[in-house]
């Protein structure tokens, strides 16, 4: 057996005990697995006073010296969470010769070449595994196992709250607040839940997905990003009448642009999904990643995407991995980024759309609505009416458009707005895995 391969922990919250506490309770098997005994050195936290989940650390591990445990260490386990101080310390853990494992997809959002860039300058590894989709095995299979395929689509649901509220609104019909509620009470949400229901989250994920399966560095502020706070129990409704379920989706597609040269157009946004769609079926805070590849063709990866244990368990295959290229030399594949794709603008994103429209209940109308769609080349693949009102003299039509690009369906939506016959537009939703 080698020498102990030393390991520092950044941030000791409800994944960091758990990665602390399953390291020391199966010491014996890590130590086994990699060839050499593992050694937590310690855990840099704010306050070593505050009480914390049950890591099996002693009070004497705990450190407020960050920077001073990181040059100490052969392996840094970033948990804290944040653009600073974690990318200070992961650039300093880097230039001291070790390598980095950390879940925050923020900081890989905003700042992932720059790190990629550090990890080889230095020949050390730098390993994500937990930064999307918690425990699901998925960067690694598009970083390493689909390294000779060519993968066309990557379609997800990544944020498990906004899963869960969206699942319950089509299960109960209950308000999306309601069900905010519930998810903050049952620990799904946080107490400020901007960062899920605002999509912000699944955008940092969806700018890790696209980079890793298209080789091109995508950043989260390229990434086109809509929430969900706008969705009503009557889009619930009228979704499950035409046979589909909204999800939050994160959006990662290789495209063809106006010149025939390849792009890519990443975005993430509710959608209408059929509920005959792999994706249509998961259920509660569980997350699920559909990729297409030329070769291998439809893949689905599913599982939970949160919590301390299962986040916990893709840290550790990423100790693992790490530890492993310690004892023995070598270290796994780095950033590939040679194909150096444009990302394009969401208004060039052929995309389809679910449109509610209230309007006034004469003859005429529809041919007029349908009028408006026409003057911006956009074609209609089925319409509805609903039960007219006499009381209001309105009528509500459900209008599903065929594939065009968000521009001009955009545009569409526009004139829609201000048209003399359309009283309000009561909903605009994508439309998705048809």
């Amino acid at each position: 057996m080698s020498e102990p391969v030393r390991v520092a922990l950044l941030g000791c919250g409800v994944v960091g005990s758990a990665v602390a506490r399953r390291l020391q309770e199966r010491a014996g098997e890590f130590e086994a697995r990699i060839g050499a005994p593992l050694q937590i050195i310690g855990a840099a936290v704010r306050d070593v006073e505050k009480p914390r989940p049950e890591s099996s650390l002693s009070h004497d591990q705990f450190t407020t010296d960050a920077k001073g445990l990181v040059a100490r260490a052969d392996l840094v386990i970033e948990l804290m969470g944040g653009l600073e101080p974690a990318r200070e310390l992961l650039l300093h853990a880097m230039s001291s010769g070790a390598g980095v494992i950390t879940a925050n997809k923020l900081l890989l959002g905003e700042n992932g070449p720059e790190l990629y860039e550090a990890a080889e300058r230095s020949g050390v590894d730098f390993y994500y595994e937990a930064a999307v989709a918690g425990a699901i095995p998925l960067l690694r299979p598009l970083h390493v196992s689909l390294a000779g395929d060519s993968v066309h689509r990557v379609t997800g649901i990544v944020n498990g709250t906004t899963n869960f509220i969206l699942d319950k609104m089509d299960r109960t019909g209950a308000e999306l607040e309601d069900v905010l509620r519930e998810a903050q009470e049952l620990g799904y949400a946080e107490t400020d839940p901007t960062a899920d229901v605002e999509g912000y989250d699944a955008r940092a994920k969806a700018a890790i997905l696209a980079s890793l399966a298209f080789h091109t560095r995508v950043s989260s502020r390229e990434v086109h990003c809509e929430g969900i706070m706008a969705i009503t129990s009557e889009d619930i409704r009228a979704a499950r009448m035409t046979g589909h379920v909204i999800k939050l989706l994160a959006i990662c597609e290789r495209v063809t642009d106006a010149d025939g040269d390849a792009a890519l157009n990443v975005r993430v946004h509710p959608a209408l999904m059929p509920r005959s769609h792999p994706l249509a079926s998961v259920r509660e805070a569980y997350n699920a990643v559909f990729v297409q590849t030329e070769l291998a063709g439809e893949l689905m990866f599913y599982g939970p995407g949160a919590g301390g244990d299962p986040t916990a368990s893709a840290v550790l295959g990423d100790v693992v991995q790490a530890a492993r290229h310690r004892v023995s030399g070598g270290r796994g594949p780095g950033e590939s980024a040679y194909a150096g794709l444009p990302v394009q603008s969401i208004g060039s994103a052929l995309t389809r759309y679910f449109i509610r429209l209230e309007v006034d209940d004469r003859p005429g109308v529809l041919a007029q609505v349908a009028n408006v769609f026409g003057a911006e080349g956009v074609s209609i693949e089925s319409m509805r009416q609903g039960v007219a009102r006499s009381d209001t003299g309105r009528a509500t039509l459900h209008l599903v458009t065929h594939e065009a690009t968000d521009a001009a369906l955009a545009r569409t939506v526009d004139l829609l707005r201000v048209h003399d016959d359309v009283t309000a537009v009561a909903s605009v939703l994508r439309v998705e895995g048809a």
